[in-house]
């Protein structure tokens, strides 16, 4: 972990209101993937490794979903995706190296290995697309998991997101973090990394965003009446759930694990 000693001064990518500002883009991005993979059924068979409707995609201890995810990921770390410092592969292990001639990002950060990526992959699967698709298989398992791929990186990028969060705060209070890493504190950092009015600022955001962008949008110059929850593309409040649950929480994971390094 760097030390007290190095200079403070925070870049302005590291600036907390240009991350927020980053934060607050990312929320779009997930917010319109859930509702895209919403439109499907669970589609169960397409997370069962070795399903045989697949086999000629899937290897035998894969699924279709975990396949089509590695294919993604091998082509976009082909033009050096996952060479920027705020990209994390869920199968680091099983990609090419970039095609293209790399980019020099900034030092930024300090040398990470976090990588929540599998935490992400169990949490969807098990808690987030029973809560988001209706139950069942309508057979649209190609576009199920094309979406399923929007959202996985989506949610990913917001949680590694944390890593530039956890070195902005650093920065800023560089002894108070310095002495809470030295001793082990976890809890401790956990306790000063957590701001509840910007957490709960989040989730009011969140919830507006997520009523506006699941409607339809009529014609007419009328403002619209607030929608009820049954003609939403998606209840706003399993997204909300997911914030408050699973993102938020992973993402501070990922801020004690990088500044424990």
């Amino acid at each position: 972990r760097v030390g007290v000693g190095m200079a403070t001064e925070v870049p302005k990518k590291l600036s907390l209101q240009s991350i927020r500002d980053a934060l607050i883009r990312q929320e779009d991005t997930i917010i319109f993937a859930l509702i895209e993979r919403a439109q499907y059924r669970c589609n169960d068979v397409c997370y069962t490794p070795g399903a045989p409707q697949f086999a000629a995609v899937a290897g035998p201890s894969e699924s279709f979903l975990e396949s089509m995810l590695l294919e993604t990921e091998r082509t976009h770390a082909r033009v050096r995706r996952y060479t920027a410092p705020d990209e994390h592969a869920f199968f680091p292990e099983r990609l090419p190296a970039p095609a293209l001639p790399l980019i020099e990002f900034p030092a930024l950060l300090h040398p990470s290995t976090v990588n929540l990526n599998a935490q992400i992959l169990k949490v969807y699967l098990s808690k987030v697309v029973p809560a988001i698709c209706a139950a069942g298989d309508d057979e649209q398992h190609g576009s199920s998991v094309v979406a399923d791929v929007s959202v996985l990186q989506a949610i990913s990028k917001r949680v590694h997101y944390g890593l530039f969060v956890a070195e902005s705060k650093f920065r800023s209070q560089p002894e108070e973090y310095a002495r809470l890493i030295e001793a082990g504190d976890e809890a401790g950092i956990m306790a000063l990394l957590t701001n509840m009015a910007v957490e709960e600022k989040v989730i009011r955001r969140v919830r507006r965003k997520a009523q506006t962008f699941g409607q339809d949008v009529q014609d007419g110059d009328a403002p619209a009446a607030p929608p009820e929850v049954s003609s939403l593309k998606l209840d706003p409040e399993h997204i909300v759930k997911l914030y408050h649950d699973f993102i938020i929480p992973l993402t501070k994971e990922a801020e004690v694990a990088y500044l424990m390094q």
